[in-house]
């Protein structure tokens, strides 16, 4: 039984057994931390790894991110890995260097071939959204979306119209996460993932963060979200829950549901 829509990778369906896939981020700030973390985490056995590179200390020397991520393809076997440079704007670490910068390393990553898919701001101006559809496409490497909300969460319709646009725009998966101030926020955004859900044909990621939001971590996938993230070894957002916590309430959620 699957409620979002499947993600695709090389032609065949990536599927989490029922629930959604399970992404677990790398957040270290040096070569040997991440390698460490990037072991601990496989372990565990994510469906998905994200390199949240704005932590690595080395982001501005292209040579360390080209080897790192080679190291982190040859470690992580088949698994699929997302790289991810995420601004301050939408709560990333500071890194020092410009957009145009941000642009040149996310097109040499890509054209390793060693990352699955790459994750760019739709906050981003639009020239330089453009610039990295671009280098996704010709590297053959899948484009997600982003748009991260930590002041608040938009009306369920505001969310909805930016996941329609994601789509406009070029992506291949559309991605949005907001932090809720009341519990209520967290049904406005389950709310935007089902109704954007029967707008757009793009896998849909949602969440939200906070300690509310790890209702939507647990529980999101049921709503038409593809991937929830969880903790494998550090967090990278607020609100992630363990990974054998995600797993564990998935397979109840999912068996009383097929019972039904």
């Amino acid at each position: 039984m699957t409620f979002g829509k499947i993600i695709e990778l090389g032609g065949q369906p990536l599927t989490g057994g029922g629930g959604p896939l399970i992404c677990t981020p790398l957040v270290a700030s040096d070569e040997p931390s991440l390698l460490r973390e990037l072991d601990a985490v496989c372990a565990k056995r994510p469906d998905l790894v994200e390199w949240r590179v704005d932590f690595f200390s080395g982001i501005a020397d292209t040579a360390r991110v080209l080897a790192l991520a080679r190291a982190i393809r040859e470690r992580a076997g088949k698994r699929p890995i997302i790289f991810t440079r995420r601004s301050t704007r939408e709560g990333g670490q500071p890194t020092g260097i410009t957009e145009e910068q941000v642009l040149s390393l996310c097109e040499a990553v890509c054209a390793t071939g060693c990352v699955d898919f790459l994750d760019y701001e739709m906050s981003s101006e639009a020239r330089h959204f453009q610039a990295a559809r671009q280098a996704a496409q010709r590297a053959g490497v899948q484009l997600i979306a982003s748009f991260h909300d930590f002041d608040g969460t938009p009306p369920g319709e505001e969310i909805v119209a930016r996941l329609v646009a994601m789509e406009q725009a070029g992506a291949d998966i559309a991605k949005v996460a907001v932090m809720p101030r009341v519990i209520e926020d967290v049904l406005t955004l389950l709310g935007a993932t089902v109704a954007a859900r029967r707008r757009i044909e793009l896998p849909i990621i949602s969440m939200s963060m906070g300690a509310y939001g790890s209702l939507s971590r647990l529980f999101g996938w049921a709503f038409g979200s593809s991937v929830s993230f969880a903790v494998g070894d550090q967090a990278s957002a607020p609100g992630q829950v363990p990974i054998e916590d995600l797993r564990l309430v998935v397979d109840i959620v999912r068996r009383a549901l097929a019972a039904g």
